[in-house]
């Protein structure tokens, strides 16, 4: 890591920066000529830093503040190590870190830790996930009161109307695109295809598949933050809140996943379109599991806005063959890529939440040997289905009351993230849409 510095002798400050729970980074602003302390020793802050809500305040009832006398943890840079910060004037680097107990005991507060406990008990079959996420998110004019589609800087003409896979679209914003995969080059952050989408000057980037899942959240959490502020440098926002706009979709991201064995093989893979019994025990696992992490899916007051019946959005529970209106799907091609979307999450999320609730949920499944209904044909929000939570408050519960959940996560994981979402619940009822809109544009 101190190789990379000396390498860049341009770069004046570094960031240290740890997720929290809603996936805000979280951390401090240090001259270079200090980075190998943080290097060699860590850096400290308030274990409750990681549990904020999504305005950045304290919980009030939380026992990591006053009832612990706010102690510290100690945050290491993960194995990621330095990395530039294109969005900034400044020449500057991003140092990732996450947190642990002063005795070198993971936090359990820690989103990228409830991931690495998820990869586990993976690791503990001799299982290795694979995965990708597919993230959607808009390109917004910000600057009135009314949020409307930037205007393009090649015409500069505003075009109102949904652009699904335009040419025209993406090269409307050409610029922007050119100097965003530059900038996922700088940053080592494998961005594949781009996509216009359905929304108005909505997007969606694929980022390429990764036998690290700890480095694909990396990847997911480092490319929300670049676009963020990439977008302000050319002069318009960009956000991946559920649903900006009303008459529209909103954005999703969709995981996919499969699983090699010790030596390389995908355990989903029967040679045929089928999928293994394993792929099945996968998938009932999160079938099981959905409702109880619908609060992972779906964080924010916002998300549920997006999970409405023929928004390409799922709100049943179900699997099924190349249909993107079930919950979880199939994808066809070949059988040696056989594996499984994931398609409830918005782009809201925080991803290491994310995939640890998607993985840790499909390792229930493989381990209870449990077997999926039938899949769906048609239409799933014409079918009789079990139901995701519709609204954030049965979400919450439903994260409260789940085996499932507690399966996956850690109890102070648990805790801590209920505590966060009933206080932010609370508050954001006294709030406008306009003022929650305000809030989820450029945090989320």
């Amino acid at each position: 890591m101190k190789n990379w510095l000396r390498k860049h002798p341009q770069v004046r400050t570094i960031r240290v920066a740890a997720a929290d729970l809603n996936g805000q980074a979280r951390g401090k602003r240090i001259p270079t000529r200090f980075a190998d302390k943080v290097v060699e020793d860590g850096t400290r802050f308030p274990m409750s830093v990681l549990n904020l809500d999504i305005w950045g305040e304290d919980i009030d009832d939380s026992p990591l503040v006053f009832e612990s006398g706010d102690a510290d943890g100690i945050l290491h840079p993960t194995e990621r190590g330095f990395l530039p910060m294109p969005w900034l004037d400044a020449p500057s680097a991003l140092l990732p870190i996450w947190m642990f107990h002063e005795d070198g005991r993971p936090y359990g507060g820690d989103p990228r830790h409830a991931l690495r406990a998820v990869v586990e008990r993976y690791k503990d079959r001799g299982l290795t996930p694979v995965c990708a996420v597919e993230l959607e998110f808009f390109l917004i004019d910000d600057s009135g009161r009314k949020l409307q589609v930037p205007l393009s800087p090649r015409s500069g003409k505003r075009r109102k109307a949904a652009e699904t896979l335009s040419i025209r679209a993406l090269d409307q914003f050409d610029e922007f695109f050119t100097d965003l995969y530059d900038a996922c080059e700088e940053m080592d952050i494998p961005a594949d295809t781009a996509i216009s989408e359905a929304g108005l000057g909505q997007f969606e980037i694929n980022l390429m598949h990764c036998d690290d899942a700890l480095r694909a959240a990396d990847d997911a959490w480092l490319f929300k933050m670049l676009v963020k502020g990439l977008a302000r440098r050319h002069g318009f926002a960009a956000s991946f809140m559920a649903k900006p706009y009303e008459d529209y979709p909103g954005s999703g991201l969709h995981t996919h996943f499969s699983v090699l064995d010790k030596n390389g093989n995908n355990v989903f893979d029967d040679g045929g379109p089928q999928g293994t019994a394993i792929m099945r025990h996968a998938v009932a696992g999160c079938m099981n599991a959905m409702a109880g992490c619908a609060l992972v899916f779906a964080p924010h007051a916002n998300s549920f806005d997006r999970m409405v019946p023929g928004a390409h959005a799922p709100t049943g529970i179900s699997w099924a063959y190349e249909n993107r209106t079930s919950s979880i799907r199939i994808p066809s091609g070949s059988h040696k890529a056989r594996r499984i979307e994931h398609r409830v999450s918005g782009g809201d999320v925080n991803p290491y939440l994310m995939l640890a609730a998607v993985l840790g949920a499909a390792m229930n499944g493989i381990e209870d040997g449990a077997e999926p209904p039938a899949p769906i044909t048609g239409n799933a929000y014409a079918a009789d289905l079990p139901q995701i939570p519709g609204d954030w408050k049965s979400a919450i519960d439903a994260f409260e009351n789940s085996a499932e959940v507690k399966r996956i996560f850690a109890p102070e994981m648990v805790r801590n993230f209920i505590l966060t979402k009933r206080q932010e619940l609370h508050y954001m009822q006294e709030l406008t849409p306009q003022e929650q809109v305000e809030i989820y544009l450029d945090t989320v």
